[in-house]
């Protein structure tokens, strides 16, 4: 078995594990955010992180109103000055917490005074060691490259923080499932493997998502361009629409993930349209009625809801690339060019 594939198999038991072992740390970071007030929410991140970043704003802004903006970490460190932090909450996200970008984000934010919060894999790292609070992501060393427990990990520790920061008991019970609805995941995504090899020669390719799962088009368009080295992009349904919609022709190969919820009519019209345009789609939803626009449906669990599919809808994306990159013959657990630890200043 490849690392990845061993990793990607350990998702529930570790977001099971996180939601548990966690739970006290929410808590103690929600209690601050209440007592600090702050007026928004800035976060710093890259890569992957950065996906994660993008389901924070969705959660935060939709669960606690509250403004999210992604930082800008090269105003930071090459031009050498911050925005006025001094009312936020800033959160630094990293699986490794070496980023030193992302680091200097959260030292010049504490600096003057914004309420600090690091995610990473390890609480000895210089992220953790900067903020003033730290959530553990709690996964056990992540051995290939590419990010796959890490990034389900990170977005389930915000759907922890944000669940506890609004204490609403209709979340949290939706979130004690969530460990199951992945383990769900995996079962339903066992075919892809039989089918992966009809895109085996795919040289292009567009992933779509919307709202929540804005983030979910971008993290699945990341994984297979970096195990598979195939030129592709993940876009909002309604920045597709504005001019890149002009790319679709026939044969047109796009993974649209559109599980129930408020976007679902919305992407309902944009695969009636991909379908006018004779494009190959790829669905990822738990709707049936949506499922049958695909040439090649990759089935959620029915009972996810829409504010938790992000973390269920990323893993048949995570499943697709390491099993079209084996057809293609590629080293799934060391892409070339990449390490696993990346430090950008």
């Amino acid at each position: 078995m490849f690392h990845i594939e061993r990793e990607i198999a350990e998702q529930p038991e570790i977001i099971n594990n996180l939601l548990e072992r966690e739970a006290e740390t929410a808590q103690r970071i929600a209690t601050a955010i209440r007592q600090f007030n702050p007026a928004y929410m800035y976060i710093a991140a890259r890569g992957t992180s950065d996906n994660a970043a993008r389901y924070a704003q969705y959660l935060f802004g939709i669960h606690a109103r509250m403004p999210v903006a992604l930082a800008t970490p090269s105003v930071h460190t090459l031009y050498q000055t911050s925005p006025d932090l001094s009312r936020g909450l800033v959160v630094g996200i990293s699986q490794s917490g070496k980023s030193e970008d992302v680091c200097k984000v959260i030292e010049d934010a504490r600096q003057q005074g914004a309420l600090t919060v690091s995610i990473t894999n390890d609480p000895s790292s210089p992220l953790a060691q900067a903020a003033e609070f730290h959530l553990n992501l709690l996964t056990g060393k992540e051995i290939s490259v590419a990010a796959t427990k890490t990034y389900t990990a990170q977005l389930a520790a915000i759907a922890l923080l944000m669940t506890t920061l609004v204490d609403r008991p209709e979340l949290k019970s939706e979130l004690a499932n969530l460990p199951g609805y992945v383990r769900e995941t995996l079962t339903r995504s066992e075919p892809i493997a039989s089918w992966a090899q009809r895109y085996r020669y795919m040289e292009r390719f567009v992933t779509i998502g919307r709202g929540y799962n804005y983030c979910t088009a971008f993290e699945i368009s990341l994984k297979i361009k970096e195990l598979c080295y195939i030129v592709g992009e993940g876009y909002s349904e309604a920045d597709f629409r504005h001019g890149p919609f002009a790319l679709i022709d026939p044969g047109f190969p796009v993974i649209v993930v559109a599980p129930t919820g408020l976007t679902q009519p919305i992407l309902t019209d944009f695969l009636t349209k991909l379908a006018e345009r004779k494009a190959e789609a790829l669905v990822i939803s738990n709707d049936d009625d949506i499922l049958k626009y695909a040439r090649k449906p990759m089935p959620l669990p029915h009972a996810v809801p829409e504010w938790l599919s992000p973390i269920t809808a990323v893993v048949p994306g995570q499943i697709f690339a390491m099993h079209l990159a084996l057809e293609k013959g590629h080293e799934v657990d060391q892409p070339r060019g990449l390490n696993k630890v990346t430090v950008t200043r």
